[in-house]
C-alpha cells in the first residue's frame, strides 16, 4: 500500500487515504473483484484510477454519459496521467487513432460508453490489450428496479465471461439492498468483497417547503442562500424547465435549460457553461446529472416531486461534492402527488414494477410529509441504522407544528363518499366550500349534507390536507376517470371517528425579506487574495480548454489562502496539490499570493465581523465613520476594537483619543472596582459620573 500511498500524494496531492478507499484499491491491486456503495463526493473515482496506475495496462471505464468522459479525462491529463476516452463524439479518424494507441499500450484509462464496449469489434480489440482492470461507474444502471434503468449494462456480464482473470470494481452511490443484490446477479460479482460506506452527506442541509407559490419559494431561497452561486433546479417536464429557466434568466441569474427535447448541440453548450463558468444555474430534467463531477455545485432545488428516495438522494448528492456546506431544497405540492400518480397508472409496465414504483413513491411523499428528522429518514430507508436526529436538516432546525386533522379528513373523506368518487380534488374543494358553481347546482351536489361545510378554511389550507391525506394513503388519484379521488380501506377508521389523525400545519407563506449576506468562504482580509486566485485560475482555465476546477478545487485554493505558501516546497503540503500541478502552475499561483502580502494587524484568528472593522480602521475610518459604513451601533465597533487590543494587535492609546490624565482615571477605576464589577461595564460607567462612552471603557479593561 506504500505505492499507493505514494501515487496519492505525488500525483494527486492528498495526504491521506478516506475509509474505505485504501482497501479497495488493495483488492484490486491484486487482481480481486471489488464492489463499491459510497456517497456522492466520497472519492469513489480514486477506487479505480490509482489501481490503474499501479497495474500493467489499460484500465477500461465504462461511464454512461459520453458528455462527461471529456471533463474526466481532461481532469486526468491535467495530473499528467495518460487518459483518453473513445465514443459516438469523434470522428471516424480520431477514434481510429485512439484505437492504435490502446493497442499500443499508451494509455492509463480509457473512458468508454457501455453501448460502445459491447461491440464485438471493440471486445476483439481488447482481447488483444493489456487490460489492467474493468470499472463499471453508475453501476445502479444495470437494476431494473433502480432510477437510472441502462439495458446495455445488464450486457456487461460479459466482461466475465471474456476476461475472467481482470478484476472488475463496480461502483454507485445509490443503491438499496434489492439493486445491490440485483448488480451482485447480473454482473456476476458473486465472489467480489462489498464496501458499502456510509450514505451519509453531513454537509448537506436538506428542507421541503409544501405549499404553492413554489416560483416565489424559490427565488426567495435563492436570494437568500445562494445569490451568485452554482446549482441544479429540477423539474418534471419539459415544458416547466423551459419556463423556469427563462424566468430566472428575467430575474437577473444565468439560467439554462437542460432535458432531452433540446438539440444535442444545445445540451453539450449549456453543460458545458454549466461546468465552467462560475454562477450558473441549469435548470433540467432528471436527463441531466448522473456523474456530474462539478465540485462546487452550492444547492440541488426540485420544483418537482422525484418519483422515489433513491433519484431524490443521487440528484441532491450533486451538491456539495467537495465537502463544503451545499443545499437540498424542494418546493412540492398536491399537483406533483396527483400527476406522479397518474404517471404510474397509464404506465404500460407490468404490475409488478406499477407496485414497486407506487411503493417508491409512497416512501417518497412520506419523507416530504415527515414530522421528525429527514437525514434519519433517508439514512434509515437505505438501511442504515441511525438512532439520532441530526439537528441540522429543517425538521431540526424548526419542528413543523401539528395538530388535529381528524375532523377535517372526514369532512373531506364524507364529500367524496357522497358525490360517488367521481371528482377530482378542486371540485371537492368546491364543494366543502359552498360554491354553488353551474356544474355543482348540474350534479345537484348543492343538496348534499356536506355542502358548505369546510368554511373554515381557505382554498389553499384545503388543498394541503388533500396532499397529506393523499400522500398519507387514504386516498387514491385514478387516472382512468379524469384524476377522481377514491377512498381507501385505510380512511374507514378516520370515518368511523375510530383513528384521530396529525397533519402538518401548513407553514404561512412568507414575504422576501432582506437579502442575507451570505457566509464568505474566506476571511474579510483574504478577499482580494481570494479572489485574485480564481480570476487566475479561470485564465489557466480558459487556455487549457477545461472547467475551472480542473485547475484547482475551491477547497485548495481556500487552503492556499489560508496558508499563503511562499515557495513551490510550501506547496506541496496544500491539499490536491501533486507534483503535477506544481511543476505547471506553482510559480503562477505563488506570484498571485506573494502581490497581496496580509498586513500585521489582519494575520489573527479574531472573528470575521471583527476583521471586517478592523479593514476599515485600517484604511483610516474614524469609529464613527466604521458604525455608519457598517449599519452598526459605535459601542459596537468599539467592541471589536477591544478584541484587537486584547489579544495585542492595537494600542489602546492609538485607538483612543485620551489624555493621560484621562486615561488614568478610567484605569484606576477599573483598578478600584474590579472585586465589585467582575468585568462588568455598567458600575465602572456610573462610578466615572458616565463621563465616557461603555465602548471605551471596553477597550482600556481589554488592555490591562
Amino acid at each position: 500500500m506504500n505505492q499507493a500511498q505514494t501515487v496519492l500524494q505525488s500525483t494527486f496531492g492528498y495526504d491521506q487515504f478516506r475509509q474505505p478507499q485504501d482497501e479497495i484499491i488493495a483488492e484490486l491491486v491484486e487482481g480481486r473483484d471489488a464492489f463499491v456503495l459510497m456517497p456522492t463526493g466520497g472519492g469513489k473515482s480514486l477506487c479505480y484510477q490509482i489501481p490503474a496506475l499501479l497495474r500493467d495496462g489499460t484500465a477500461i471505464i465504462i461511464s454512461p454519459l459520453i458528455a462527461l468522459m471529456q471533463d474526466q479525462v481532461d481532469a486526468l491529463q491535467q495530473l499528467g496521467i495518460k487518459a483518453a476516452y473513445l465514443n459516438s463524439t469523434l470522428t471516424i479518424k480520431e477514434a481510429r487513432q485512439v484505437e492504435q494507441r490502446l493497442l499500443n499500450g499508451e494509455f492509463d484509462l480509457l473512458y468508454v460508453a457501455p453501448e460502445r464496449l459491447l461491440n464485438e469489434a471493440m471486445l476483439s480489440m481488447l482481447e488483444c490489450c493489456q487490460v489492467a482492470l474493468f470499472a463499471i461507474d453508475e453501476a445502479h444502471c444495470v437494476s431494473q428496479w433502480g432510477h437510472d434503468f441502462r439495458p446495455e449494462y445488464q450486457k456487461l456480464r460479459i466482461l466475465h465471461e471474456r476476461f475472467p482473470t481482470i478484476p472488475r470494481i463496480a461502483l454507485t452511490a445509490t443503491a438499496d439492498q434489492r439493486t445491490r443484490d440485483e448488480i451482485i446477479a447480473q454482473l456476476q460479482l458473486e465472489d467480489a468483497r462489498v464496501f458499502i460506506n456510509s450514505f451519509d452527506r453531513p454537509n448537506i442541509h436538506y428542507a421541503i417547503s409544501e405549499g404553492n407559490n413554489p416560483k416565489q419559494r424559490l427565488w426567495r431561497f435563492l436570494q437568500e442562500n445562494h445569490p451568485n452561486d452554482a446549482g441544479i433546479v429540477y423539474c418534471l417536464s419539459r415544458k416547466k424547465v423551459e419556463a423556469t429557466a427563462e424566468w430566472l434568466s428575467e430575474e437577473g441569474r444565468t439560467a439554462l435549460p437542460y432535458h432531452a427535447g433540446l438539440p444535442q448541440e444545445t445540451r453539450q453548450k449549456n453543460q458545458q457553461r454549466f461546468l465552467r463558468e462560475d454562477g450558473v444555474i441549469i435548470v433540467a430534467t432528471i436527463a441531466f446529472g448522473m456523474g456530474i463531477d462539478k465540485p462546487d455545485v452550492r444547492f440541488v432545488a426540485h420544483l418537482s416531486l422525484p418519483k422515489s428516495i433513491e433519484a431524490y438522494y443521487q440528484e441532491t448528492g450533486r451538491a456539495g461534492r467537495d465537502g463544503e456546506p451545499a443545499n437540498a431544497w424542494m418546493a412540492y405540492g398536491l399537483q406533483d402527488v396527483l400527476t406522479l400518480r397518474q404517471f404510474l397508472q397509464n404506465s404500460t409496465a407490468d404490475e409488478l414494477h406499477k407496485r414497486a414504483e407506487h411503493n417508491k413513491l409512497e416512501s417518497m411523499l412520506g419523507l416530504c410529509e415527515l414530522i421528525a428528522c429527514r437525514r434519519q429518514a433517508l439514512l434509515n430507508y437505505f438501511d442504515e441504522a441511525s438512532n439520532q436526529a441530526c439537528g441540522a436538516c429543517d425538521n431540526c432546525v424548526s419542528p413543523p407544528e401539528k395538530w388535529d386533522g381528524s375532523v377535517a379528513a372526514q369532512k373531506a373523506l364524507s364529500t367524496i363518499y357522497r358525490t360517488e368518487q367521481r371528482f377530482g380534488v378542486n371540485y371537492i374543494i368546491d364543494i366543502l366550500m359552498g360554491k354553488a358553481d353551474q356544474r355543482v347546482l348540474q350534479n345537484g351536489h348543492d343538496k348534499v349534507s356536506t355542502f358548505g361545510i369546510g368554511k373554515e378554511f381557505s382554498m389553499t389550507e384545503w388543498r394541503t390536507i388533500f396532499r397529506q391525506l393523499i400522500a398519507l394513503g387514504y386516498l387514491n388519484v385514478e387516472a382512468e376517470s379524469y384524476g377522481s379521488l377514491k377512498l381507501t380501506e385505510k380512511c374507514r377508521p378516520v370515518l368511523r371517528g375510530e383513528q384521530t389523525l396529525e397533519l402538518r400545519k401548513q407553514l404561512k407563506e412568507e414575504k422576501l425579506g432582506v437579502e442575507k449576506k451570505t457566509k464568505s468562504p474566506v476571511r474579510p482580509q483574504d478577499l482580494p487574495l481570494w479572489e485574485a486566485l480564481r480570476e487566475l485560475r479561470i485564465q489557466l482555465a480558459d487556455e487549457a480548454g477545461v472547467p475551472p476546477y480542473v485547475i484547482f478545487h475551491d477547497v485548495t485554493l481556500q487552503e492556499m489562502v489560508k496558508k499563503r505558501p511562499n515557495t513551490t516546497a510550501d506547496m506541496r503540503y496544500i491539499s490536491g496539490v501533486g507534483d503535477q500541478k506544481i511543476n505547471r502552475y506553482g510559480q503562477q499561483f505563488l506570484a498571485e499570493i506573494e502581490k497581496y502580502p496580509l498586513h500585521e494587524l489582519l494575520n489573527n484568528r479574531l472573528s470575521a465581523t471583527v476583521n471586517e472593522t478592523l479593514l476599515l480602521y485600517q484604511d483610516g475610518l474614524s469609529v464613527e465613520q466604521i458604525a455608519t459604513q457598517r449599519n452598526t451601533k459605535v459601542n459596537t465597533v468599539y467592541g471589536h476594537l477591544a478584541d484587537a487590543i486584547e489579544v495585542g494587535l492595537l494600542d489602546v492609546r492609538q485607538v483612543l483619543a485620551l489624555e493621560d490624565g484621562e486615561y488614568q482615571e478610567i484605569v484606576l477605576t477599573i483598578e478600584s472596582l474590579e472585586d465589585e464589577s467582575k468585568g462588568r461595564i455598567k458600575p465602572i460607567y456610573e462610578a466615572l459620573d458616565e463621563e465616557y462612552d461603555y465602548g471605551v471603557i471596553k477597550c482600556v479593561q481589554a488592555s490591562l
